[in-house]
């Protein structure tokens, strides 16, 4: 039946009771109704089929049919009206097209238990599906991803990871969310809190609701979905797959229902009105729920000072990325003084090199004339040549996605995962680590032959480049870190087990390469350094180059660092590191201290963080350099903002289960792409939670990415990855090309 409410109110005041239209009977037993977004038909799920019936005529349009079992809901495509989205309890959804009454798409068993709700989000374009025994399925609507499915969400562990992480009791007595009369919200330590054990959590009813923002400015709602359960409801983030609130029905004192049997919502702004029917009663509750106040009450307090990664004050006194003190810097000048006295000319022998070629008593002398200087212009033109070579391009915004196979080389004959990798500042060239002991540099196309840079005992576990691109800094498992010069293929620096007590995790250039940052066991070492060039024969195997311990930072918890990540482009004083002990930290140097600790970042050790760091050829907003991503085996990926410390959105569909594979944000920022295991790259947009392409062409699993810095330059948009044997370039290839530049 149908119902018009504004005849029904006014029959109401007229005290006269008010009747509906029927549109159909009989129908067998109705278990949904949906009306569709014009309101010019209405969706009714009765026993295996969908009847799509006319308000207007009262009639049937059509019947759609091809469920095994009943089914339990139905949704209308809200950008798509005339496609209707049905689950059964055959464990599956369909795709229907309502005109021409035909099927699209029909998914494959998704659970082991009868779905029973379902909801459509048109922001995210993905809906939502949950079942009998607690498992919420999302899958993705966008045509070019074939529905797939992008992540499956376990309610009951999701609800007792918020319960962990919820901070302190609050007050009895304090008015919670609900607007009903007499009703407070609990206290944590009430007695009997935790000590009711659910079984399931049966998904009874999905909405799509606008969640609060993250308390920034510029932060945006959220799109959430409202689940309604039978002893609680929940407020789900589609883009972080995380809870944001959670109401349980035995916290109230006034509420006489504690066990639901079905749970309808809607949402009007702020507000969500929740309708729970009782499961051992004839019995009706109506919740209105302030969605903003709920939020906020359950949720972590924001930071007292927000951290960013552009500083906003000049480098403190006290500070360990303070140049020096005065009498330092007054040493020093010193120091220069004495070495100019020592360049001059004194009274010596005839011959006082240490090394002597020749007498020269036996050559004719030589005469230098005046000559004209007729390499000015040469130098010139090689030099205006190299600054047409290195001329910096903004990096567009409208390039494609890499799927194009470019070029692909194998590094070695032999089986030699490659463990890492790292393009220059420039873009020009490419480094690789081997689990062989050897760091090869190629050029950036993969043409030529790399060069070999040899010295380590053990496996290349990490890499840097400077950011003038001269040296390049790698560090291995046998516990060495090593500075190489990247044009003598020399190593320049060493720093051995006399050193370092434990291996090094990760190490890299930090503040526009006055530092080198690392971390070994529980503690992060900021380390100043100066490499000397000058060559002494005599003395060519004492080590020149010095470095000097700054300060050394110890993890929460003194848990061993297993990855950091902190800006080298430009000047930042915050380093982010991760440990074993699931946590994420945050380092500010200025003050030379911890500011932030973020318990249980992932369901396992976090092996890599990677900030957005854009390059010297993008340029991005001042917001988007606070994001920074996060990945674990088996947890996929998460997106991170530094300055709320939440994560913002989760990437999932690659598979990592067992192996660490790396990842990489593009320069343009809009993309962020991730190795895996199936011998696939996967590329994914930032606005989106599953993957826009997947790359394929590999052997074996893919360990690493890397972006190209400089791209614009030759209209490409590069994506390199590795995997245990092989390197591969991948490129999108805009439609307009430099003349003369190579294309593939």
């Amino acid at each position: 039946m149908t119902w018009r409410l504004d005849e029904c109110r006014e029959q109401a005041l007229r005290g006269v009771g008010p009747c509906g239209a029927v549109l159909g009977t009989p129908l067998g037993k109705v278990l949904c109704v949906r009306c569709r977004p014009d309101d010019r038909a209405v969706a009714v799920c009765a026993g295996n089929q969908v009847l799509l019936l006319d308000i207007q005529a009262r009639s049937v349009l059509a019947r759609l049919q091809g469920h095994q079992g009943p089914v339990t809901a139905a949704e209308f495509c809200p950008w798509q009206p005339d496609v209707v989205i049905s689950v059964s309890e055959d464990r599956c959804f369909k795709v229907w097209d309502c005109r021409a009454g035909s099927l699209l798409h029909s998914s494959p068993v998704l659970t082991a238990a009868p779905l029973l709700s379902l909801a459509v989000d048109e922001e995210s374009q993905q809906l939502a599906a949950g079942c009998a025994e607690g498992q919420l399925y999302v899958c993705s609507l966008v045509e070019s991803h074939c529905y797939r499915c992008v992540t499956r969400i376990d309610l009951r562990k999701k609800v007792e990871s918020f319960r962990a992480r919820t901070v302190g009791p609050r007050p009895c007595g304090r008015p919670g969310p609900l607007f009903l009369e007499g009703s407070e919200f609990p206290s944590t330590n009430a007695p009997g809190r935790g000590d009711v054990v659910d079984a399931t959590l049966p998904v009874l009813g999905l909405a799509r609701v606008r969640g609060p923002g993250r308390g920034l400015p510029s932060a945006e709602k959220a799109s959430c979905l409202w689940i309604g359960s039978s002893t609680g409801c929940f407020v789900l983030n589609l883009a972080s797959f995380e809870l944001e609130a959670a109401l349980r029905y035995e916290d109230f004192r006034s509420l006489s229902i504690q066990v639901a049997g079905s749970c309808a919502v809607t949402s009007s702004g702020d507000k969500a009105f929740c309708l729970l029917a009782s499961m051992f009663g004839a019995e009706i509750v109506l919740l209105e729920v302030d969605l903003a106040a709920l939020v906020r009450s359950q949720q972590r307090p924001l930071l007292g000072t927000p951290l960013s990664v552009l500083p906003s004050s000049c480098v403190s006194p006290t500070s360990p990325l303070c140049p020096g003190t005065a009498a330092e810097r007054r040493a020093g000048q010193g120091g220069h003084k004495r070495t100019a006295a020592r360049g001059a000319v004194r009274d010596q022998p005839l011959v006082f090199h240490s090394s002597v070629r020749s007498s020269g008593y036996t050559a004719a002398p030589h005469a230098a004339t005046f000559s004209r200087k007729t390499t000015v212009k040469g130098d010139r033109d090689r030099s205006s040549g190299r600054r047409t070579r290195h001329r910096r391009e903004e990096y567009p915004l409208e390039k494609p996605v890499p799927t194009a196979l470019r070029r692909q080389l194998a590094v070695l004959q032999g089986p030699a995962a490659v463990c890492c990798i790292q393009f220059s500042g420039d873009g020009q060239r490419l480094a690789c680590g081997l689990a062989n002991h050897l760091l090869l540099v190629s050029d950036a196309d993969l043409t030529g032959t790399p060069a070999v840079f040899s010295g380590h005992d053990g496996a290349v576990s990490t890499l840097g480049w400077s950011h003038n691109g001269r040296w390049l800094l790698s560090a291995s498992q046998d516990r060495t870190l090593r500075l190489w010069s990247a044009r003598s293929r020399e190593a320049v620096l060493c720093l051995g087990k006399d050193v370092l007590a434990r291996p090094v995790r990760a190490a890299q250039f930090y503040y526009l390469d006055a530092f080198l940052l690392l971390s070994s066991g529980p503690e992060l070492l900021l380390l100043k350094y100066h490499v000397d060039t000058h060559k002494d024969e005599l003395k060519r195997y004492k080590q020149r180059s010095r470095c000097s311990p700054v300060c050394r930072l110890p993890m929460a918890g003194a848990a061993e660092i297993t990855c950091l990540s902190a800006v080298n482009e430009f000047y930042s004083y915050l380093v982010l590191a991760a440990g074993r002990n699931r946590a994420l930290e945050v380092f500010d140097l200025n003050a030379g201290r911890s500011v932030a600790v973020v318990a249980g970042a992932h369901a396992r050790p976090v092996h890599q963080i990677c900030q957005n760091k854009g390059s010297s050829f993008a340029t991005q907003q001042p917001e988007a350099y606070n994001l920074f991503a996060t990945t674990a085996v088996g947890d996929g990926v998460r997106l991170w903002d530094l300055r709320t410390l939440r994560c913002e959105r989760r990437f999932e569909g690659h598979p990592s289960r067992s192996y660490p594979c790396g990842m990489a944000f593009s320069p343009c920022g809009r993309f962020l792409a991730s190795g895996a295991e199936d011998r696939h790259a996967y590329v994914y947009e930032m606005g989106s939670s599953t993957f826009s392409h997947r790359l394929s062409g590999h052997t074996d699993t893919v360990t690493a990415v890397a972006f190209s810095p400089s791209a614009p330059q030759t209209r490409y948009l590069e994506l390199v990855t590795v995997t245990h044997t092989s390197t591969q370039v991948f490129s999108g290839v805009g439609t307009c090309l430099r003349a003369g530049c190579r294309t593939w």
